[in-house]
C-alpha cells in the first residue's frame, strides 16, 4: 500500500476521491454529532437522578458548564451536518462549507476532549485520556488532505498553548504538557495519514477496477457486434455458391466433377452451421430482455424426442420421467437449441443403434434434466474446458462430423439464462450424462 504522508492523492482521481471522502466525512460527522449528544444527555440526566453525588465531585462547575455548552454545540452540529448531507446526497459533489465544517467540527472535539483534559486534573498531562480519545477519534472517522491535517494540528496546538495560558501553569508545566501534546499530536498525524492513504488505495483500486470491468464490456459488445456482422455477411455468399453447386449438379457432369460438387456442398453446410453458431452466440451475450413462459417440461421434451424418432440413425432415444407435471420458466426456442445439442452430440459420438436417454426428476428446488449416452466419453483432460467458446476440446464425431468448438458454450450460456447450471459426468468408453438444473416452478 502507497502512503501518502506528506502529499495529495496523485492521478485523475483527485476530484472524485475528495467527492467521495467528503460524503463519507459526513455521514460520519452525523453519527459522531448524534453519539456526542447522547453521551452529554446521559450525563445531564445522571445530574438529575443522583445530583448530591456529582455535585461533590471535584470541579463540578467546570463540567457543569462545559456539559451545557456540550449540548447545545452537539444540536447545533448534528442540524448542520444533516442539511448538508441531505445537500451532498443531491449533488454528489464537495464543497468549500462541507469541507470548512468537517474541519470546525474536528477542531470542535478535540477541543472538547482537550478542555475535559484540563477540567480533570488542571494538569493534562497527568490525564491526558480524553485529550487522546478525541484525538483518536478524529484520526479514524475523518479523511483530510495533507495541508488540512497540518492547519488542524496547528489550531489544536494554539487552543492547547491557550489553556496552559490561561491555567497559569508554571513554565515547567508548560514545558512538560507541551512535550506531551507534541507527542499525541505526532501520533494523531500518523495515524491520520495512514487511514488516509488506506481509504485512498481501496478508493483508487475499486475505481481502476471499475474502469477495466467497463473496458471488458465495451470489448465484448464490440466483439459481439463485429461477429454479427461478419458472420451475417458471409451467409448470403455461401448461399450462392452452394446455389451454384447444385444448379451445376442439374447438367450431366463427370464422376470427379460431381465428387467435387459434393465436397463444395459439404462445405457450404459446414460453413453455415459455424455462422449459426456464432450468430448465436452474439445474439446470446447482447440478449437484454430473456423471455420465458411456465411450461411443462414433458411435453416439450416428448415433442423434441418425436422429432428426434423420425430419422432413422437417430430413433433411440426415450425419455424417462420420474416427475408429472414439472414446470420450469422456459424459453420455448432458446430450450429446444439446447436439447437439440446436446442430443445430437450424444449420437455424434456414439455407435450405430446405441440408446440415448433423457432422465426428468427433480431434486431439492430444481428440476433436473439428464442426457446420457453410452457412446466413447470425453477424455478427462478435456472436461474442464468442454464449455468454453472455441475451445479446444471439440472433436469430430464417430462419421466424421466437425465441430466448430461453439455448441457446449452456447448450450451453458442459454442454460444460465434460465438461471440454471449444467454440467457433465464421462468416463472415457461407457459414455457421457450432461446434467441440467432448472429452478422449478410449483405446479
Amino acid at each position: 500500500m502507497e502512503t501518502n504522508y506528506y502529499k495529495h492523492l496523485p492521478g485523475k482521481f483527485k476530484t472524485s476521491w475528495r467527492n467521495h471522502y467528503t460524503g463519507q466525512n459526513l455521514s460520519m460527522v452525523r453519527v459522531a454529532c448524534l453519539v456526542f449528544l447522547l453521551l452529554n444527555l446521559v450525563l445531564r440526566l445522571l445530574y438529575l437522578i443522583i445530583p448530591i453525588n456529582l455535585t461533590r465531585a471535584e470541579n463540578f462547575p467546570g463540567f457543569n458548564i462545559s456539559n451545557w455548552v456540550f449540548i447545545a454545540s452537539g444540536a447545533v452540529f448534528y442540524i448542520i451536518s444533516n442539511l448538508l448531507a441531505e445537500e451532498y446526497r443531491k449533488r454528489k459533489k464537495a464543497t468549500a462549507i462541507m469541507a470548512l465544517f468537517v474541519f470546525v467540527f474536528s477542531l470542535f472535539i478535540i477541543s472538547c476532549g482537550m478542555f475535559s483534559s484540563f477540567v480533570a486534573t488542571g494538569d493534562p498531562r497527568n490525564s491526558p485520556t480524553l485529550y487522546l480519545i478525541a484525538l483518536a477519534v478524529i484520526s479514524v472517522l475523518c479523511v483530510f488532505e495533507f495541508y488540512e491535517t497540518i492547519m488542524l494540528l496547528i489550531s489544536v496546538e494554539i487552543l492547547f498553548t491557550m489553556l496552559l495560558t490561561l491555567s497559569h501553569a508554571s513554565p515547567a508545566e508548560m514545558v512538560y504538557n507541551q512535550l506531551v501534546s507534541m507527542v499525541l499530536l505526532g501520533c494523531f498525524y500518523l495515524i491520520s495519514r495512514y487511514f488516509f492513504s488506506s481509504k485512498a488505495n481501496y478508493f483508487l483500486q475499486l475505481n481502476e477496477i471499475n474502469e477495466k470491468n467497463q473496458e471488458i464490456e465495451r470489448g465484448s459488445e464490440l466483439k459481439s457486434q463485429l461477429l454479427g456482422m461478419v458472420a451475417h455477411d458471409l451467409r448470403n455468399p455461401i448461399a450462392a455458391i452452394e446455389s451454384v453447386a447444385m444448379l451445376m449438379e442439374m447438367d450431366d457432369i463427370e464422376p470427379d466433377t460431381q465428387e467435387n460438387l459434393g465436397f463444395i456442398k459439404a462445405s457450404c453446410v459446414k460453413a453455415r452451421t459455424i455462422i449459426e453458431d456464432l450468430l448465436e452466440t452474439a445474439r446470446n451475450e447482447n440478449i437484454i430482455e430473456f423471455v420465458t413462459h411456465k411450461t411443462e417440461l414433458n411435453k416439450i421434451i416428448t415433442d423434441i424426442v418425436d422429432v428426434w424418432k423420425k430419422h432413422e440413425d437417430t430413433k433411440n432415444i426415450e425419455l424417462i420421467s420420474y416427475i408429472s407435471p414439472a414446470y420450469a420458466m422456459i424459453n420455448h426456442e432458446k430450450f429446444q437449441r439446447v436439447l437439440d445439442n446436446l442430443i445430437n452430440n450424444a449420437f455424434k459420438f456414439s455407435k450405430e443403434n446405441s440408446m440415448v436417454e433423457i432422465f426428468l426428476d427433480n431434486k431439492g428446488p430444481d428440476t433436473i434434466i439428464e442426457i446420457k449416452d453410452n457412446g466413447i466419453g470425453i477424455p478427462p483432460g478435456k472436461l474442464p474446458i468442454i464449455f468454453d467458446p472455441f475451445t479446444k476440446a471439440g472433436r469430430n464425431g464417430l462419421k466424421g462430423e466437425q465441430s466448430t468448438g461453439l455448441g457446449l458454450s452456447i448450450v451453458k450460456q442459454i442454460i444460465e439464462k434460465h438461471k440454471g447450471k449444467i454440467e457433465v459426468e464421462s468416463e472415457e468408453g461407457k459414455g457421457s450424462v450432461f446434467r441440467i438444473a432448472l429452478p422449478a416452478w410449483d405446479n
